[in-house]
């Protein structure tokens, strides 16, 4: 996994040990989700990339798109995370979720 400094927001900062779990569990699920789009639009290339199509390519265009899909999440540029981070939030217990409003 790459390593990327992670956005930083009031609610993360103060936020109790569950709260930052599940912010760091809705960046990885829109990590992975942007992972897959990617995925599947590359198999729908319709010929060679211009630095081919051997298995160093693949491995380059994988890795280039796991570092994009890293930045994407930890950005919040698409806002997936933070809106899975809110429905799941209605289920942590009513004294976490409070102590994460204010």
């Amino acid at each position: 996994m790459t390593a990327v400094a992670p956005a930083t927001s009031a609610a993360s900062s103060t936020a109790s040990p569950e709260r930052a779990q599940l912010h760091q569990a809705a960046q990885a699920f829109e990590a992975i989700f942007v992972r897959e789009m990617l995925a599947a639009a590359r198999q729908s290339s319709f010929g060679e990339t211009p630095l081919g199509n051997d298995q160093g390519a693949q491995t380059f265009a994988a890795m280039r798109d796991e570092h994009f899909a890293d930045l994407a999440a930890h950005s919040g540029a698409l806002g997936l995370g933070q809106q899975v981070e809110r429905a799941l939030e209605a289920r942590l217990p009513v004294t976490l979720a409070a102590g994460s409003k204010g």
